[in-house]
């Protein structure tokens, strides 16, 4: 089925609720305060079908201080039915709904002209030129204009004909599954239940989702589009999700659902914005953000720190975190008043320099995605991930790889998913050749030197021990690489090097990795080296991070006897008072007593049988 979503908009009284009604039998006015007020004070949800093609309708409020509900379903409109009456016009309600849909950069619009039966011909044709006249003034696709009485039932089908006409869903397919909460509520026996127009991609029955803002998972329980159960929501629907294990107090309206690990969140955004006209944003003041049906108070700073300005970048600072992508229309609003409109450019903060900043900004405004990326790996030396494109740039991870490979002096790990600086790689190589030139029995792999450049991936790392070996600096023995400038084969050095280590820490030995470490030698190399020497009896495991020299072992425990003697016991209390080692150390040896045949427990003391 086909899907498109029009959301109305218009002044007060201007007949949106009563087309809807006519058009589709849908009762919006639901609550008591609205039916006693008759204004639409929330979004309504409706939708027509005829066969394959179904039309969801969001009826926006037209009332004045209810602006923010208006906006709040306007993120989800494929296109925009302006409903102004016959009699009285356009008015400024009208004009400031037309403001924030142009600000939200939607362009294609629907004109039904309503209370045709309160006009002559001669008015309504005057009233048609009037209104194309004022849409000149904006960049609006006007797919076609209808005039109506909800009283005249032929002047209701002909509209109807024509909403039918019109194409489907104008939405491009993004990378991953968004869906903004404008409803929550938990029917008896059901459990959680969450309303909202489907964006990026598709959802599915048991489909695993997260929740932003809460930072919880969930499971898609059950789904509803235009009120009949369905195994998937598409994206255009509007749809209702029954979520797995959330409480009701975990979600609220504006909240994002997504797939986990796409969007992360940050307290800043950077944007492009222009006001409306007469409008000016101000340095350093607080505005109310309208993204998708969030809102919320935030300081803006302008980026050149200016007084105020009509249009340019800003920065829009917050309480908690935003979970926002690249492209997004936002709107800003003080008190009552529509300042501005604007698009999210940078929804992930990095630590950058000021002209750095404006270079990415004005990068990002243009979707100059190569010279984007130049700018973030200035910023990112050690590795920008492309995973992060999809927030960032609003890009798929094949699409991030195509842009990469298109840009010069970059190493980009397909399987890893990161891009490098390709002089980064000389961190790299000056890191290893410094390990060899200053230890000449250096022997280690790929996998020991990511484990100490975690930044580097393995790939990266690949690449310089590759070049290191064909300058001839490393020789490759299997997975290993050692000094080219030595021939001998140096295992039995290195056997002799850790058993004197173990001698000289005596009965406080260091844990193997940390020698491994300090001796720069792989960690299966030097696994394998204190395997030997505990098969030789040379070293003892105590434990498997504690291995000792066999005399130092031999001491301690001596010494341990000779306490046994003297107090009549030996506890971890008159142990620390001759050893004044760690209780790590103390227990491991209380605890090797136990292996004598002479030596007996008794609750926590040691004693001579």
């Amino acid at each position: 089925m086909s899907n498109i979503i029009i959301g109305t908009a218009g002044h007060i009284d201007h007949g949106k609720t009563a087309l809807i009604r006519a058009l589709n039998g849908f009762e919006g006015d639901t609550t008591d305060e609205e039916k006693q007020r008759g204004i639409t004070i929330d979004l309504s949800f409706s939708n027509l079908s005829l066969g394959q093609q179904n039309i969801a309708f969001i009826d926006v409020p037209g009332h004045e201080k209810l602006v923010k509900n208006m906006i709040a379903g306007a993120f989800g409109f494929d296109y925009v039915m302006l409903v102004i009456s016959a009699n009285e016009g356009i008015k400024p309600q009208t004009i400031e709904h037309i403001e924030i849909i142009n600000l939200l950069g939607l362009k294609e619009i629907i004109v039904v002209i309503t209370k045709k039966d309160l006009v002559t011909t001669e008015e309504l044709e005057l009233k048609k030129e009037e209104i194309l006249e004022f849409l000149q003034s904006f960049d609006f696709e006007i797919k076609f204009i209808s005039a109506v009485s909800i009283y005249d039932e032929n002047s209701i089908n002909k509209l109807k004909t024509l909403l039918f006409s019109i194409k489907n869903s104008i939405k491009q397919e993004e990378n991953f599954f968004r869906f903004y909460v404008d409803r929550v509520f938990s029917p008896k026996g059901i459990g959680t239940v969450v309303t909202g127009t489907v964006l990026g991609k598709k959802c599915e029955i048991d489909e695993k989702l997260f929740i932003c803002q809460s930072q919880k998972e969930t499971k898609i329980k059950n789904i509803q589009v235009h009120n009949q159960n369905a195994l998937e929501a598409n994206i255009s629907s509007r749809a209702a999700l029954n979520l797995q294990n959330v409480n009701i107090t975990n979600l609220k309206k504006g909240d994002l659902i997504t797939k986990k690990g796409h969007i992360r969140g940050f307290d800043g955004i950077d944007i492009s914005f222009k006001c409306l006209k007469n409008k000016k944003l101000n340095h350093n003041q607080t505005y109310t953000l309208f993204v998708g049906a969030k809102k919320i108070d935030l300081k803006v700073l302008l980026f050149d720190c200016i007084t105020s300005l009509e249009e340019g970048y800003a920065t829009l600072k917050a309480n908690e975190p935003l979970y926002t992508v690249f492209g997004e229309k936002i709107i800003l609003r003080s008190g009552n008043e529509t300042i501005c409109g604007g698009v999210i450019l940078n929804p992930v903060i990095d630590p950058m320099k000021k002209n750095q900043k404006k270079r990415l900004l004005e990068a990002l405004d243009k979707k100059d995605f190569i010279s984007a990326y130049n700018e973030l790996l200035e910023a990112h030396k050690k590795g920008l991930g492309i995973i992060s494109s999809t927030q960032r740039f609003a890009l798929s991870h094949e699409e991030a790889i195509n842009f990469a490979k298109n840009m010069s002096d970059v190493f980009i790990d397909e399987k890893e998913l990161v891009i490098y600086p390709l002089d980064t790689k000389n961190e790299i190589k000056d890191y290893i050749k410094d390990i060899y030139t200053k230890n000449s029995y250096a022997l280690l792999s790929n996998a020991s030197i990511n484990l100490r450049l975690k930044w580097a991936s393995t790939a990266f790392i690949q690449l310089v021990l590759d070049e290191l070996e064909n300058e001839g600096f490393l020789t490759k023995d299997g997975s290993l690489y050692k000094n080219a400038n030595i021939k001998e084969d140096f295992t039995k050095d290195l056997e002799n090097i850790i058993l004197q280590r173990l001698k000289d820490e005596d009965v406080a030995p260091t844990a193997p990795y940390n020698i491994y470490d300090d001796l720069d030698i792989d960690r299966k190399v030097g696994d394998d080296i204190l395997k030997s020497l505990t098969s030789k009896k040379q070293v003892i495991r105590l434990q498997h991070n504690l291995f000792i020299h066999f005399e130092s072992l031999n001491k301690i425990v001596k010494i341990m006897k000779e306490i046994i003697k003297e107090d009549g016991f030996i506890e971890l209390s008159n142990f620390k008072e001759k050893f004044d080692l760690s209780r790590k150390y103390l227990i491991t040896y209380l605890d090797y007593l136990d292996n004598f045949s002479d030596i007996k427990k008794v609750e926590t003391k040691r004693i001579f049988l």
